[in-house]
């Protein structure tokens, strides 16, 4: 059948026929289509101005892009760094089992699944995680792969991301039975917190309250930063204190309803609650209850208090309090104050624009001046002086200029970026349009990975709340300066984290470094000058511009002031969103805040900063957590990902994953960062494989300094930090690897499994392996057939006696 086309014309019609409309384009395209088909690629190049060179050029350099039909289901596979310390390979043997899809290739033979690997899905507090279309699954097993998929084809679908918020964007407070001193049921709705099914327990508790006539509404707010307690919510009710339940199932919604808050109809609930068959018990305050009785609040005081108490919260003030789609509840809550003393207007902010006093606006001076006297360093990972870029932009005479809100968090184990974008959109978007105000930009740009959906919708819902008010285009918040926002989505490439690879994929290139200077500050977006900050730096301005640049110089370091963000993910007890004060150590973040390593297990490591970074032993675990202190034991702090890492971790295998993503990252513009993190991954699979010899370990530890002094841009300098950090810290795993050996027991190659004398025939581990490696020999020692084991580890983790061991 003919493929129809009309979908073409109508998108290249609604997204433009310029060249830079290329990647939107494609992104349209595939969303429709799956794929790209030729047929399709062939009508964009004859009714634009893009060239088929052009076109090529970008859908094959972007790893969204997909150039072959794909199954009607999309089964993503996150592979971050938490999720591959947490066993996303064995996840993905398994879902190739189950799906009966070869190794070479992704799509099963009734096109019904379609495997694809994500470099990360920024829910690393779960990991590992699978996503099939919209379901976001966490804490994935290979055991659990058949009931999940059994799950996803049973079920109904779950509510997608914007119809959920559509449905409460943007009066759910206006709206609420709560109103008259009913109790509120407080609920995450971020991307963490989705993936443990709080939507659907959401849902059931608007449904419950409805249908008992119960006087309650039920709030969706920001993240709370605890993400080791999700699914979590918290009840509030006029006149108690407020409790938190943890774990809340389905069924269990409507008791707490009924325990909480008082029904409008008595009668009507007492006959609902009897011809469910439940006995009813009349409480004094004239509550109704059932019987079994409601959910008991969780009360970890202890947790929670260590997991917050070295908390200070800037860039995620309010966090857990606010509608993140609220603009009334922001402004009640000083938003758009700092923006408004900026234009001139320091009036508290009112939803009908009303009166207050008027003084004359902060010039750009007086802002950049403020910025500068706090300290603040950029957050995406050089920690840049954030006053200095602002000062040199503006310093430009020429008058078109650009600031651009770099959102495309692009390393593994890291999800800042995407958890502010969620839960504080409006404070962002006030951040970015300070920065436009002060160097005189009258065009802003968000830039935000195609990877976070839920993101980009709320983004968008914000920016047109805000437009609907008339407080962007050409009157920002109803002043003389005009101000225009727009969003561009990356396309799956960590190289555009990169100032110049991001302005190269904005104009509808491929995204590629290029030499500096000029810089971009000095000839950016279009060849002029242009400001980038990500998004963490932007959350902090609004707070700095309010409180003056003093406060928060007054935390943090001599040289590293205020606070940073960081994803706490791995092998900890407490993972979740943290913000410190720089200067905190590594010690504290992992001990007190997270909680340590799991039961009978040793700390042993930090990956902080992403493939950029680097791994510090848990010996130098009192190192302060600043930008000089982190450089001077091989580190760096990145974009803010940190994940711990136990004794189950292998350090060569570490090292080899992370060379794998940046070699698959590399835009290969230059040979040493091409050809180089090629041949060091060569080296490194060597080594886990058991054939590497003294000659090869000598060629990976001079490699490595050569890639990093020769590559041009950001990425290749820092791709040999994980080979450097753990040949200088873990040297004795690279001896044991020369060896034959794996102490960790992770490189499949270099070990083999034994079941040893106290084996009861139970029949177990038999009944668990996936490739029946194992004899079904009840009341018998079972023997493992090492030619068809996979070591997918299996046997080991399920034997009750423990009698499965690695050798």
């Amino acid at each position: 059948m003919p493929l129809d086309l009309s979908y073409v014309d109508d998108t290249v019609a609604r997204l433009g026929r310029a060249p830079d409309a290329v990647i939107p384009v494609l992104q349209a395209l595939q969303d429709h289509y799956g794929y790209l088909p030729e047929e399709a690629l062939r009508r964009v190049c004859a009714s634009t101005h893009i060239t088929p060179a052009a076109l090529s050029g970008v859908a094959t350099f972007y790893d969204m892009f997909r150039h072959k039909p794909v199954g009607k289901h999309i089964v993503q596979v996150c592979h971050g760094t938490a999720c591959h310390v947490g066993g996303a390979e064995r996840v993905e043997d398994a879902l190739r089992r189950h799906l009966r899809i070869p190794e070479g290739d992704d799509t099963d033979a009734e096109r019904k699944f379609t495997i694809e690997r994500v470099a990360c899905l920024g829910c690393c507090t779960l990991a590992p995680v699978v996503r099939i279309a919209e379901e976001t699954t966490g804490y994935a097993t290979p055991e659990k792969i058949p009931g999940t998929i059994q799950d996803f084809l049973a079920r109904p679908p779950s509510p997608s991301r914007t119809a959920l918020d559509q449905g409460l964007q943007p009066k759910p407070r206006a709206a609420s039975r709560g109103g008259n001193g009913g109790a509120e049921i407080k609920v995450c709705l971020d991307s963490c917190c989705r993936a443990k099914g709080t939507d659907r327990v959401f849902q059931a508790l608007q449904e419950s309250i409805v249908l008992n006539g119960a006087n309650a509404s039920v709030k969706r707010v920001g993240c709370v930063g605890a993400c080791y307690r999700t699914p979590m919510l918290e009840v509030a009710v006029p006149g108690r204190s407020s409790l938190t339940y943890t774990g809340l199932t389905l069924a269990e919604t409507e008791r707490l309803v009924s325990a909480h808050c008082r029904p409008q109809g008595l009668a009507r609930r007492v006959s609902r609650l009897w011809n469910q068959g439940l006995e009813v018990l009349l409480l004094d305050d004239g509550r109704l209850t059932p019987s079994p009785p409601s959910p008991t609040p969780s009360r970890p005081p202890a947790d929670d208090q260590a997991f917050f108490g070295r908390q200070v919260h800037i860039a995620m003030e309010h966090h857990g309090r606010l509608d993140p789609l609220d603009l009334d509840e922001y402004m009640a809550h000083e938003g758009f104050v700092a923006l408004r003393r900026c234009l001139g207007d320091d009036r508290s902010v009112r939803s009908d624009g009303s009166a207050g006093s008027v003084r004359s606006a902060l010039t750009s001076e007086e802002i950049i001046k403020t910025i500068e006297s706090s300290g603040l360093r950029g957050r995406g990972g050089a920690g840049f002086p954030t006053g200095q870029k602002w000062r040199l932009v503006r310093q430009q005479a020429e008058p078109t200029k650009y600031v651009v809100c770099n959102g495309d968090e692009g390393d593994p184990g890291a999800f800042m970026d995407r958890m502010i974008l969620e839960s504080f959109p409006y404070r962002v978007i006030e951040g970015l349009a300070i920065a436009a105000v002060a160097v005189g930009a009258h065009e802003a740009i968000f830039y935000v990975r195609h990877e976070y959906p839920q993101a980009l919708w709320r983004l968008r819902a914000a920016l047109a709340e805000v437009e609907s008010r008339g407080w962007l285009g050409e009157r920002l918040l109803g002043s003389d300066y005009p101000l225009r926002i727009s969003i561009k989505e990356g396309a799956g490439a960590f190289v555009c984290g990169e100032e110049t690879a991001l302005i190269a994929s904005v104009e509808g290139r491929r995204g590629m470094p290029r030499l500096r200077p000029p810089f971009p500050a000095q000839a950016g977006l279009w060849g002029k000058p242009t400001l980038i900050n990500n998004v963490e730096t932007l959350a902090m301005v609004p707070w700095i511009i309010r409180h003056g640049g003093a406060a928060f110089a007054g935390l943090g370091t001599a040289t590293s002031k205020g606070t940073k963000v960081f994803s706490l993910a791995g092998k900890v007890r407490r993972a979740g969103l943290i913000e410190i004060p720089m200067g905190t150590t590594l010690r504290q973040i992992v001990e007190e805040i997270g909680g340590g390593v799991g039961p009978g297990r040793r700390f042993k490591a930090v990956q902080i900063g992403g493939p950029s970074g680097g791994c510090v032993p848990a010996r130098l675990a009192d190192t302060p957590v600043d930008y000089e202190s982190l450089r001077a034991i091989g580190a760096i702090m990145g974009s803010g990902g940190m994940v711990v890492l136990d004794d189950t971790a292998c350090m060569v295998d570490i090292a080899r994953y992370f060379l794998q993503f940046t070699q698959n990252q590399s835009c290969g513009k230059c040979t040493f960062c091409r050809i180089g993190t090629k041949r060091m991954l060569e080296l490194l699979n060597r080594l886990c494989g058991g054939t590497a010899t003294r000659k090869h370990l000598q060629e990976l530890e001079q490699l490595a300094p050569q890639v990093a002094e020769g590559s041009l841009c950001g990425l290749g300098k820092t791709a040999p930090n994980p080979v450097l950090t753990t040949l200088r810290y873990f040297r004795d795993e690279y001896e044991a690897h020369l060896a034959g050996r794996c102490p960790a027991g992770k490189c499949t190659a270099l070990i083999k499994y034994r079941v040893r004398e106290n084996c009861t025939g139970c029949t177990i581990c038999a009944q668990r392996c996936p490739v029946n490696a194992i004899p079904m020999t009840p009341y018998v020692r079972h023997v493992i057939d090492l030619h068809k084991c996979t070591r997918c580890d299996s046997c080991r983790q399920v034997c009750p006696y423990g009698a499965v061991e690695v050798v």
